[in-house]
């Protein structure tokens, strides 16, 4: 289930375009570090975050014959529609969680 928080309106209209390189593989420190006092772009950071390690997971296992291979297709169309959605909601000014992945970014208490 999508989860959708509602931030500072004032924070989401500076940041947008700084909360969408969260998305945007390793530039996902960009945010995580500059932006430490933004709630909106922290939130995108911690959600870009998670979409790194699940496609860092999903490359390991697309290594592995047949079966790895079957799995990193679909995981990786599955993390690319992730990632379009993330860019989206960052620069449309929204924050909704990643389907499936974004739950984990409360593991991230940074």
């Amino acid at each position: 289930m999508v989860e959708h928080v509602v931030f500072d309106e004032n924070d989401v209209k500076d940041n947008k375009v700084i909360a969408a390189l969260s998305y945007l593989g390793l530039l996902v420190l960009v945010p995580l570090l500059a932006k430490k006092d933004s709630p909106f772009c922290q939130f995108h950071a911690k959600q870009g975050l998670v979409l790194l390690i699940a496609w860092v997971i999903i490359g390991a296992v697309a290594v592995i014959p047949f079966l790895g291979w079957i799995i990193g297709i679909i995981g990786s169309i599955f993390l690319f529609v992730c990632f379009i959605m993330g860019l989206v909601n960052a620069l449309s000014g929204q924050a909704g969680e990643l389907p499936l992945i974004g739950q984990y970014s409360s593991l991230f208490n940074l």
